[in-house]
């Protein structure tokens, strides 16, 4: 059997290339597998992880057979295609793509990107397992994401809008709105988070011109009791399994989209829905590895700000560990995270196109000159070792890049520490 690596390596450097006509082409190769997916698509600049992580649990407790579509993945290939939980065996994945491979030729203007090989995948995988529904989440954008080849999707939901990706999909506001309100559908229910006004509007538009059924999700409000954050949303109360504020808005879009859901047919129980959050597990966002070390994929603005957000709430020193890809808005980073008298090591994301830690430190310091301290470092694990020797012990926060957090997840994991 050929091993995953050599299937997947030709396709290594296709990069970013959006557009519908390969994945099409190569889906119709295929047999269409994607017209057999009853599919919710899930687009937005941040949460539309989380919102698929909850809405695959909650589907699954309520009996359902149902795949899990998400990137990037953290640790290994198979992370991006789960059944009911479970990612999809290496052995599959690689039938699976040695099915696709011959109907994907490489080094031609028509060959497929990586991401449209993994997406095919996902899709004959769903079909082949015969899913009551697959959630699956737009790569990049939405209007032209090889996951937006279906035309009847049960629901689409928008999660958030940011100046994410701006280089790709256009310089402002408006500009990412139309490319993420690019799933949306003629006549089908469309689940909306609360975005910039900029961006609303645009998004609205577009809602009314397809005739879509639309709910406008505000966030659940949240409370705690016996030192557990709580949620309300309507009448429904629960525990919130994932931390961080984000998650009231987060796990009220996939409570909306449960209710759209059963208004077409489904059985989801309240019992079901409680079990499925209770059971939600996201890993590598605001994941505690112990008292002093928190880890955490924000690599953006808006993600930095709910960071921040929960990291200032435990009053402790902190220790920032970072990393980030050249495609990132540093500055916005920095500006979100970094407080005057906090430490800041600096390191390179391992295999992919990392930026330079010497002009992120640099960039910090100007932005931040009162920081306690500030050091590069070519190894992560060099870099964590340094922050986590001072006394006190400070809050340790590894982040910048789901990249850098998957690598030390792996590292970890092999050296049994996770």
């Amino acid at each position: 059997m050929t091993s995953l690596t050599a299937l997947l390596e030709p396709y290594q450097r296709s990069g970013i290339n959006l557009g519908l006509t390969r994945i099409q082409a190569l889906l119709a190769r295929l047999g269409d597998p994607q017209r057999r997916v009853p599919i919710v698509h899930v687009a937005g600049s941040n949460g539309k992880g989380s919102v698929c992580a909850y809405l695959s649990s909650i589907l699954t407790s309520a009996g359902y057979r149902v795949g899990r579509y998400t990137s990037p993945h953290l640790i290994h290939w198979t992370e991006r295609l789960v059944l009911n939980e479970q990612p999809i065996p290496e052995s599959r994945l690689i039938q699976l793509l040695e099915e696709i491979t011959p109907q994907a030729p490489t080094g031609l203007p028509e060959s497929p990107t990586l991401f449209e090989v993994m997406t095919a995948a996902a899709w004959l995988y769903f079909a082949q397992e015969e899913v009551d529904v697959a959630v699956m989440e737009v790569g990049l954008g939405g209007r032209l994401d090889a996951t937006n080849v279906v035309d009847d999707p049960l629901v689409t939901v928008i999660t958030s809008l940011s100046l994410e990706h701006r280089h790709i999909l256009g310089p402002t506001l408006a500009d990412i709105a139309g490319e993420k309100a690019g799933i949306l559908k003629p006549g089908r229910p469309a689940i909306l988070g609360v975005f910039p006004p900029e961006a609303e509007t645009v998004v609205a538009e577009r809602v009314q011109a397809l005739n879509c059924p639309q709910v406008w999700v505000a966030p659940a409000q949240g409370f705690s009791q016996n030192g557990q954050d709580w949620a309300q949303w309507g009448d429904f109360v629960y525990p919130l399994p994932l931390p961080g504020r984000h998650q009231l808005i987060n796990s009220s879009l996939a409570l909306a989209t449960v209710e759209s859901l059963n208004q077409q047919g489904f059985l989801i129980t309240p019992d079901a829905i409680q079990r499925g959050l209770a059971q939600t597990r996201w890993p590598g966002r605001l994941q505690w590895l112990g008292e002093d070390f928190l880890i955490d994929g924000a690599h953006n603005g808006a993600g930095a700000e709910v960071l921040a957000e929960y990291v200032r709430r435990w009053n402790r020193p902190v220790c920032w560990v970072m990393g980030m890809v050249k495609t990132k808005e540093p500055a916005e980073i920095f500006q979100a995270l970094l407080h005057p008298g906090d430490r800041l090591f600096l390191t390179a994301v391992p295999d992919h196109a990392s930026a330079d830690p010497g002009e992120l430190a640099a960039l910090a310091r100007e932005l931040c000159p009162r920081l306690a301290q500030i050091e590069t470092e070519e190894d992560l694990f060099t870099a964590l070792d340094k922050a986590q020797k001072f006394s006190p012990p400070a809050l340790v926060v590894l982040c910048g890049s789901l990249y850098l957090v998957g690598h030390y997840l792996q590292r970890a994991q092999n050296c049994g520490a996770v």
